[in-house]
């Protein structure tokens, strides 16, 4: 037998949504990937550090405080200047003044002449100052906030 064009049933596709919903789900995935990448993409831009400038701010006036020597009654003068990068910490600097002041003046006024002669006990001076002051500023905002302190000045006398 051979075939006619009359008996042969034409091949017709038809036209469902089985298509329709195959593309469309495509779709969905492509448009979900995209926001998760933009998602992904977004967060880890916020997680990179924002770097800001070094803000200063100088503890005016300048602390001077006594302390006994072996020998005599010794004076100590230090000009502290404190360093951050978060203007929040700088203001917590301003705002409790008198406590940062009563903390260095105490640590400033327990020390000894002979440990502060020499390069080392400053700079363990340094740190005492620096942990005084991040645990203020800390109290305040919840973080230590201050990167650095700095003797702008240190006469012994």
């Amino acid at each position: 037998m051979s075939a006619t064009a009359e008996n042969v049933a034409p091949v017709v596709k038809k036209k469902g949504k089985g298509g329709l919903l195959a593309i469309l789900a495509v779709a969905v995935i492509a448009i979900g990937a995209g926001g998760f990448f933009l998602l992904h993409k977004k967060s880890a831009e916020e997680a990179k550090p924002v770097h800001r400038e070094a803000l200063y701010q100088a503890l005016d006036p300048g602390f001077v405080v006594n302390f006994q020597d072996d020998r005599a009654l010794r004076y100590l003068q230090v000009g502290i200047t404190v360093m951050s990068h978060d203007p929040e910490a700088i203001q917590a600097v301003k705002d409790t003044d008198p406590v940062i002041r009563n903390a260095l003046v105490m640590l400033f006024s327990g020390q000894d002449a002979t440990t502060l002669t020499d390069a080392k006990g400053k700079q363990k001076l340094q740190a005492e100052a620096l942990a005084a002051v991040q645990k203020i500023v800390a109290d305040k905002t919840g973080k230590p906030g201050i990167d650095a302190v700095y003797f702008t000045s240190f006469v012994m006398q």
